[in-house]
């Protein structure tokens, strides 16, 4: 119980729990692609940000609060 409480005061933009299935589905199109090249005999792989943006995910970010105005955000 040492980790119960965050340590610092940073939480998401919006009310989305996770970018679980986000991730999910940039890393299957990033595999599918890096497949498809390996068989077209290419030797450059991309990277994942020339698949996909950060923007696209149900999180935009993260962002500062103040702990003393939000006691309740620094709960895990």
């Amino acid at each position: 119980m040492s980790r119960s409480f965050r340590r610092t005061s940073i939480c998401g933009f919006t009310t989305a729990r996770s970018e679980k299935d986000d991730k999910r589905q940039i890393n299957k199109a990033l595999r599918r692609r890096c497949n498809q090249l390996l068989a077209a005999g290419e030797e450059m792989m991309p990277e994942r940000n020339e698949i996909s943006t950060t923007w696209d995910f149900a999180k935009d970010g993260k962002q500062f609060f103040d702990e003393r105005d939000w006691p309740k955000g620094m709960r895990k």
